[in-house]
């Protein structure tokens, strides 16, 4: 009789926590390294065969072959985390319901179930009318002509005989773009550590009935779609599906070695954090008449050498005219206070774009804002000089008050509401 499988060790991290020393081989310690996935994974010089692993801003779960399931658990509430999510995937949506966001996580407080869990329950919702079916282009040889003949093809395999054709058309077919994106993140799920039973019977069986769509190949592209009124039932699902496949760790090869997979979902926080803050000023902003740029793309010096990109820069209506610079910073406050460096990106922003104000929005910190008045620079007529403006939101909040917070903000940006001193 076959011993049993041992089932693959387990490591417990925190995001952003102290290091854990981990039984791990090489191959698996020298993988995890080179992924990025972890803040820093390196061997442990107090234990032989351990390596020190510690977590940095992602959060989920991920397996190596012949190795642990590292899961690496949010310093954020599990629901607030997916409705940053969600709001980020949907913001018209999100904006308007102001409520706890678009993305079902039933019951669990962990990654990698709560996900399963949404991404499940969105694909059910979106094939409640039925499998959407669309018109795909086929091409292929056949005894009969349909469709138009491709004559170079018809040329260059077939010169002088027929039948075959070389044909091609329309077709009519579950086999599209939207089914195969959420039949990819069904089976991107099921392969996850971490999936509760029911869930992952559940997403057996959505993946049966998108059986009819082709499954995706691994390292291509993702297969694009354009939103319209035929696939608006499905559009929360694509998205989140999207959201499943681009998070997923795709094959990490370290240094003088074989491609090794490392299977799982991360979400970085970092990233995370300033869609949510960009996104929902943007959409506040636009309530109140203004144009929102996010990304938006600058040079420090004269010369165009050194690039800058703030997060977000507030403009007039039709876009001309720069009224305020934002950038966001998944960062807490420590003992000896927000970082100076951040004042200083905050400042050469405000300079080359011609403000005389910038604001940074953390995290979290002691104070929910803070003012700096610039020396040597300028006073207007105010009589103020350049101001820089540290904002700290409280992600532990409900999400009313959260975009409510963010709300004040662009009144503020928008000239709406004095800032204070």
């Amino acid at each position: 009789m076959a011993a049993a499988e041992t089932a693959a060790p387990e490591v417990a991290l925190r995001e952003y926590g102290p290091a854990v020393s981990m039984p791990l081989s090489a191959e698996a310690g020298l993988a995890l390294a080179a992924s990025g996935i972890l803040q820093s994974a390196a061997p442990d010089p107090g234990t032989a065969g351990h390596w020190l692993l510690r977590a940095g801003s992602r959060v989920g779960a991920v397996r190596v072959p012949g190795g642990p399931v590292v899961r690496i658990a949010p310093k954020t509430p599990v629901r607030r985390l997916f409705f940053l999510l969600g709001f980020s995937l949907d913001p018209a949506r999100a904006w308007r319901e102001r409520g706890e966001g678009t993305v079902d996580t039933g019951a669990y407080d962990d990654v990698v179930p709560a996900l399963a869990h949404a991404v499940e329950r969105q694909i059910d919702a979106a094939l409640r009318q039925g499998v959407l079916q669309g018109y795909r282009e086929m091409e292929e040889s056949a005894l009969v002509l349909r469709g138009r003949l491709r004559e170079a093809e018809q040329i260059r395999r077939h010169f002088g005989r027929t039948p075959p054709v070389e044909i091609t058309y329309d077709a009519y077919t579950a086999d599209i773009a939207e089914n195969r994106l959420l039949r990819a993140a069904a089976e991107r799920l099921l392969r996850l550590p971490g999936v509760p039973g029911p869930v992952r019977r559940r997403l057996g069986h959505q993946r049966v009935r998108l059986a009819d769509a082709l499954p995706l190949v691994r390292g291509q592209e993702l297969p694009r779609w354009q939103p319209s009124r035929l696939n608006a039932r499905y559009q929360p699902a694509l998205r989140l599906a999207e959201a499943v496949l681009r998070g997923s760790s795709p094959e990490h090869r370290p240094p003088d070695s074989e491609p090794l997979a490392v299977d799982g979902f991360l979400l970085d926080m970092n990233q995370l954090f300033e869609d949510f803050v960009t996104v929902a000023l943007r959409e506040a902003l636009r309530e109140r008449g203004l144009t929102a740029r996010l990304q938006d793309p600058h040079h420090l010096d004269t010369a165009g050498v050194v690039g800058i990109r703030p997060d977000l820069v507030v403009r007039t209506g039709d876009g001309r005219t720069p009224l305020a610079v934002v950038d966001a910073k998944y960062k807490v406050e420590r003992a000896d206070g927000l970082p100076n460096a951040d004042l200083y990106q905050a400042l050469a922003y405000a300079t080359v774009l011609g403000l005389r104000e910038a604001h940074l929005v953390y995290a979290a910190g002691r104070l929910p804002r803070r003012v700096h008045e610039v020396r040597g620079t300028p006073a207007g007529p105010d009589g103020r000089r350049t101001r820089l403006y540290q904002h700290s939101l409280d992600l532990a909040g409900e999400p009313r008050q959260l975009l409510a917070t963010l709300g004040e903000l662009a009144e503020q940006l928008a000239g709406g509401a004095p800032l204070p001193d």
